[in-house]
C-alpha cells in the first residue's frame, strides 16, 4: 500500500474514532515515536511526541472543542497529494451549533510516513486563527455542549 493510500485509511479510521472514541484504530497508523506538531498560536499550538500523547492530544481536543458542538463537517479543498515524501493536503473544518454561527476554520496538514506508519503529523493554520477561535468561544461558549472527557 503507497503513503497516500494509508493516508487516505487513517483519515477514515479517524472519523471512525471520532464516532466512537476507540482510538486504537487510529494508533495503528502512528509510529511508536511519532511526532504531532500544531503551528497555530495559543492555546491551539502544540508538539507532542510519542504515539500515546498524540493520541491523547487528539482525545483531548476532540472532547473539549469538537464534540461540544452539534456538528463537524469536513471538507479537503486540496488533495491530499504527495509532495515529496509526504501526503499534504489543506482542509475546511466547519462547526456548528444551535443559536450561534458556524465557525470555520482552513488549514493545512501534513502526514509523513516511514516503515508504513506516520512519523511526523503537523497541522499549521494561517495567523489569527487562534485569536478567531478564543474570540468566537468567548461570545459563544455558553451556546456549546458541555466537556465531555475519558481517558483514550
Amino acid at each position: 500500500m503507497d503513503n497516500l493510500k494509508r493516508f487516505e485509511q487513517y483519515a477514515a479510521d479517524f472519523e471512525v474514532a471520532f464516532s466512537d472514541d476507540d482510538w486504537s484504530v487510529v494508533g495503528r497508523h502512528f509510529a511508536e515515536e511519532a511526532v504531532y506538531e500544531t503551528l497555530a498560536g495559543p492555546p491551539m499550538g502544540a508538539c507532542l511526541e510519542g504515539r500515546n500523547a498524540v493520541l491523547a492530544s487528539m482525545k483531548q481536543t476532540l472532547d473539549g472543542f469538537d464534540r461540544r458542538f452539534d456538528s463537524r463537517e469536513v471538507t479537503f479543498l486540496e488533495g491530499p497529494e504527495m509532495r515529496g515524501d509526504s501526503v499534504w493536503l489543506r482542509a475546511r473544518v466547519k462547526y456548528a451549533v444551535a443559536e450561534a454561527p458556524d465557525l470555520v476554520l482552513e488549514g493545512v496538514s501534513t502526514a509523513t510516513f516511514d516503515g508504513g506508519r506516520i512519523i511526523r503529523l503537523e497541522d499549521s493554520y494561517p495567523d489569527g486563527v487562534a485569536d478567531t477561535v478564543v474570540q468566537y468561544l468567548t461570545a459563544h461558549g455558553s451556546k456549546l455542549h458541555p466537556v465531555k472527557g475519558g481517558a483514550v
